[in-house]
């Protein structure tokens, strides 16, 4: 399919599934269209069976996105460049200690606890699966989505010091998350025997801090760049080179790309480039980033939706999805509740915060991405399919109870 008429699919689709929720649905926005591009492709799927010609082109859109390509080397660096870019680095400072320990420990911790209880659980029910694998599996569903995350408290009675940690967490722990996915693909390629640990722990160094380093540098420079003009044009293209230098730099020299365009976001907008006061240019840069940030993020939940076309092998490994979303769940648990032990403090919340910090831990398009770049193995559908699974059940379940959660919780608490 030409490249010119999958993006005018893509879009036209987008815009079609937007207006029905806007019009008629009114779910937020993540939910509502992700649930329309799920209906789309069930129908998809049901009428190219009985004639391949009605579903042609909706079938030839979902077959022709390369997902994994698209979401990992173009849309991410630009969706986590607009949250880090709006995200108030005042209110990040004050909690950028649990947001450190959520992000690492947290991280590791719920690969960790998935993998053991997925090998565990498999086991009692004769699915055989290597613990390699299973830690594979904990690595690409533990990151969060800091966009549907976002999107959904957003207007909550979340407290600000919780909102801001859980939007700090869920911007930070996809580079983390990558990271150890690539690390343990590593060690599933070598063969656990072939591991030099030593290379395994610099290449996870190296992709972590090289990454951070990389987005500070060019963070600070693309900010004196902006805040020497006053052409907004020029400022704009500025901040979208940003995104891209970032990208190519990191990808080229092995670095992590989600924590590259992170940093560099917080250093562009952390200050304002303001010359005087008189002068916009910073807000009016937010509210582009915003648009920008609406815009390829109905179009990332789009092709989420659309996926399903390409994953017939699902009604297989249904069960498999269903245990894999009680063991998230209890793994987000327990890498929420030992640092949540130790930081109480710094966290300045109580223990029922832990029911909203492992419910508001929404999956999106970098699992899926990530299990689609999975080498072909005989667990790659069942880990792909399961993965699906916990994504879909967190966009819509979760993300449609969120609120709800919260509200019950902090029912007395004035939203400042």
């Amino acid at each position: 399919m030409h490249l010119f008429l999958i993006i005018a699919l893509l879009i036209v689709v987008s815009a079609l599934y937007s207006y029905i929720n806007a019009r008629w649905l009114k779910l937020p926005g993540t939910i509502g269209i992700t649930s329309l591009a799920i209906s789309g492709s069930i129908i998809t799927i049901i009428v190219d069976k009985a004639d391949p010609n009605i579903a042609r082109y909706l079938t030839l859109l979902a077959k022709n996105i390369n997902f994994s390509t698209t979401v990992l080397n173009i849309l991410l660096g630009f969706l986590l460049f607009a949250s880090a870019f709006n995200l108030d680095t005042r209110k990040l400072k004050k909690q950028v200690r649990p947001i450190l320990v959520l992000t690492t420990v947290g991280v590791i911790l719920s690969t960790a606890v998935f993998g053991t209880l997925l090998y565990w659980i498999s086991g009692l029910i004769d699915i055989k699966i290597p613990y390699v694998y299973c830690l594979l599996f904990g690595a690409l569903v533990s990151p969060t989505d800091p966009v549907a995350v976002s999107a959904i408290v957003t207007g909550s009675r979340l407290p600000n010091n919780l909102e801001t940690i859980i939007s700090g967490e869920s911007l930070f722990n996809d580079g983390i998350g990558l990271v150890l996915f690539i690390t343990l693909l590593e060690v599933v390629q070598s063969g656990s025997d072939n591991v030099n640990f030593g290379s395994a722990v610099l290449l996870f160094v190296r992709e972590v801090f090289g990454g951070i380093a990389l987005g500070a540098v060019t963070g600070f420079l693309a900010f004196r760049l902006m805040k020497s003009i006053d052409d907004f044009q020029t400022i704009v293209l500025v901040s979208m080179a940003l995104v891209m230098i970032n990208s190519l730099v990191a990808y080229y020299l092995h670095l992590s790309i989600p924590l590259a365009v992170v940093t560099a976001g917080l250093f562009a907008g952390g200050r304002s480039i303001n010359v005087d006061r008189n002068d916009r240019s910073h807000q009016a840069l937010e509210k582009f980033w915003t648009l920008l940030d609406e815009l390829l993020n109905t179009m990332l939940f789009v092709m989420i939706g659309l996926q399903m076309v390409n994953f017939p092998f699902l009604q297989h490994y249904w069960f498999v999805g269903v245990i894999g979303i009680v063991i998230i769940l209890a793994a987000r648990w327990c890498s929420i509740m030992l640092p949540l032990t130790f930081l109480r403090r710094s966290l300045n919340v109580n223990y029922n915060s832990i029911n909203i910090l492992t419910w508001a831990g929404l999956r999106g398009g970098i699992s899926i991405a990530l299990a689609l770049s999975l080498p072909q193995s005989d667990y790659r559908h069942l880990i792909l399919a399961g993965t699906y699974f916990i994504v879909i059940f967190s966009i819509i379940v979760q993300g449609l109870t969120l609120n709800k959660v919260i509200n019950a919780i902090y029912k007395n608490h004035v939203v400042d």
